[in-house]
């Protein structure tokens, strides 16, 4: 008989995790909160639950929660109808999400309050090639026996995993360490192609150039896909996490300057407007034909 997981949170990472998760022979007991999200998942072969109760009641030993922030976190979990209101007992909640270190050490002491229900933080890098793929690389820290146990679900779903200690924060932090390496690199290449392209080199060449020599890196190996990130996808996702380890090198007086000036200059270096500046920019096209529908009545 499958064992069963339970795992909320099926969009973009959570969905392929799920179904990677049921390849490897287990039973994914899914929740999400979007119908549409549901509906694929349901298609895909995942088993959706009608609530997070039942995800809690069918679930042998684990739930995953892929959910975006602390605050889906703490609804998810610690909420009226979240998964600790069903009581169980002898289960680990695997928070795979993206948070800051001290809002998940404060997510655990939360959690720890009630007997019979441990939690463990396990970040993932790999975006949504690696979570279809499950060659995602997995941060984890918390209790290292119920880390230990719960390996067999991040083998189904990575492909490597680090374990950084028992404060389930150390999760977030190296996932932050990573995600600050990847914006400097990023920008770090857009602006070496940008000053290519004034001599008319192609970037094709340039980019086969960096894999073999002292410019390598995954950003270079990947730029296909990275140059496609948008603001309002993977690159605010990406600038929320260089934000959160900015203020934490204010916080510990850790000087980060590179980690600073990739924030400023992220969505300039990937050809991207802020989403700000979309807004503000569709809300004036926006009143510009409002204006202009006036004048032809």
């Amino acid at each position: 008989m499958s064992k069963k997981i339970g795992f909320v949170g099926l969009g973009t990472m959570g969905l392929p995790m799920a179904v990677n998760l049921n390849k490897a022979g287990f039973e994914v007991i899914g929740y999400d909160a979007f119908e549409g999200s549901r509906e694929k998942a349901r298609a895909a072969g995942v088993t959706i639950a009608g609530s997070l109760q039942e995800v809690a009641e069918k679930s042998d030993d684990a739930i995953v929660s892929m959910v975006r922030d602390y605050a889906q976190n703490v609804d998810v979990i610690l909420g009226e109808d979240g998964l600790l209101s069903a009581g169980p007992q002898n289960v680990t909640i695997i928070v795979m999400s993206t948070l800051d270190p001290d809002t998940m050490n404060e997510l655990q002491a939360q959690v720890q309050e009630n007997a019979g229900v441990t939690l463990i933080a396990a970040a993932v890098s790999g975006g949504a090639t690696g979570a279809q793929a499950g060659t995602l690389s997995i941060m984890a820290s918390g209790p290292e026996d119920q880390v230990n146990a719960a390996r067999p679900y991040f083998d189904a779903v990575g492909s490597n995993t680090f374990y950084y200690g028992e404060k389930p924060g150390n999760s977030q932090a190296a996932k932050l360490v990573n995600n600050l390496v990847l914006g400097i690199t990023m920008n770090a290449v857009a602006e070496g192609l940008k000053f290519g392209a004034q001599y008319n080199l192609p970037e094709a060449e340039l980019l086969n150039l960096f894999t073999v020599s002292t410019g390598d890196s995954w950003v270079a190996r990947n730029w296909d896909s990275v140059s496609e990130w948008t603001a309002d996808t993977a690159l605010a996702v990406l600038l929320k996490d260089l934000k959160a380890a900015h203020l934490k090198g204010l916080e510990h007086n850790v000087a980060m300057p590179f980690n600073a000036l990739s924030s400023t200059l992220l969505f300039d270096s990937m050809g991207q407007a802020p989403r700000s500046h979309q807004a503000r920019t569709a809300a004036g096209s926006t009143s510009h034909g409002v204006q202009e529908a006036r004048r032809h009545t």
